[in-house]
C-alpha cells in the first residue's frame, strides 16, 4: 500500500504544481476553466477531490499548503508540503486512492507530448529502431 501511495503522489505532483500556478489559492473552489490547459484542470480536479474528502482540519491543512505553494511556485519545500498533504489523504482514504487512480490513467492516455529539438533529433512515444547520422547500416 505504501508504494502505491508514493506512486500516486509522484504522478499527481506535476498536475498539482500546474494547477496551483494557474489557479492560485482559488484552486480548491474554482470551476474548470476552458482557457486553462488540461494539465492544470486535472490538477484542480485532483485537489478538489482531496478537499471534498477531508474533514475540517484536513481542509485547513490542505488550504495552507496550497496557499504556500501558490505564493512561491519555485519553493520546493512548499511543493513537498502540498504533496505530503496529498499523501496523508491517500493513506487515510482508500476510496480516494481509487478515485485518483481512475482519473490519472485516463488523463495520461488522452494526450502525449513528444518533442525533439536539434539536428537529427528523434522523439517518439515508443520506438523500435532509430538511427541518425550518415552511412548508418542497420542489421536485423
Amino acid at each position: 500500500m505504501g508504494d502505491e501511495i508514493v506512486q500516486l503522489v509522484d504522478q499527481v505532483g506535476p498536475y498539482l504544481s500546474t494547477a496551483v500556478s494557474a489557479y492560485g489559492v482559488g484552486v480548491l473552489t474554482r470551476a474548470e476553466d476552458a482557457a486553462v490547459d488540461a494539465t492544470a484542470n486535472l490538477g484542480r480536479r485532483i485537489l478538489q477531490a482531496v478537499w471534498h474528502r477531508r474533514g475540517e482540519q484536513g481542509r485547513t491543512d490542505l488550504a495552507a499548503a496550497v496557499q504556500d505553494a501558490a505564493e512561491d511556485p519555485e519553493d520546493g519545500d512548499a511543493a513537498a508540503a502540498l504533496r505530503q498533504q496529498i499523501k496523508r489523504a491517500l493513506r487515510e482514504d482508500t476510496a480516494l486512492r481509487d478515485e485518483l487512480a481512475r482519473i490519472l490513467p485516463a488523463a495520461s492516455a488522452r494526450s502525449v507530448n513528444v518533442t525533439a529539438s536539434g539536428e537529427r533529433a528523434i522523439a517518439a512515444q515508443t520506438i523500435g529502431t532509430a538511427a541518425t547520422g550518415d552511412n548508418v547500416t542497420l542489421r536485423p
